[in-house]
């Protein structure tokens, strides 16, 4: 069964956050490390991974992104919070 994947990534606790959704978690968040990847990512140094959900279809995860990303960045620091409240780097959980 292929996974979909919404993320979290951050520059440093209560940092700059970016919100992205991939079908393979290990690779997207690999490229965003190694600044692979033109873009707010590079630009911002945000790498570390401090939340992500785990979905079965594109369609879920592409509407469960779009939701993160009209949050309020409060609403998203206490999801983070809730889940990660060391803001922990997941990257070792995943690989």
């Amino acid at each position: 069964m292929k996974y979909y994947y919404v993320y979290i990534l951050a520059s440093s606790r209560n940092g700059t956050l970016y919100i992205g959704m991939t079908n393979d978690l290990i690779r997207r968040v690999g490229e965003h490390r190694k600044e692979e990847v033109p873009g707010f990512t590079r630009t911002y140094h945000v790498h570390k991974l401090v939340h992500y959900e785990q979905g079965h279809t594109a369609g879920a995860a592409i509407t469960r992104e779009k939701q993160l990303k009209k949050w309020h960045r409060k609403w998203k620091l206490a999801l983070i919070e809730k889940e990660n409240p060391e803001w922990k780097d997941l990257w070792d959980e995943i690989v």
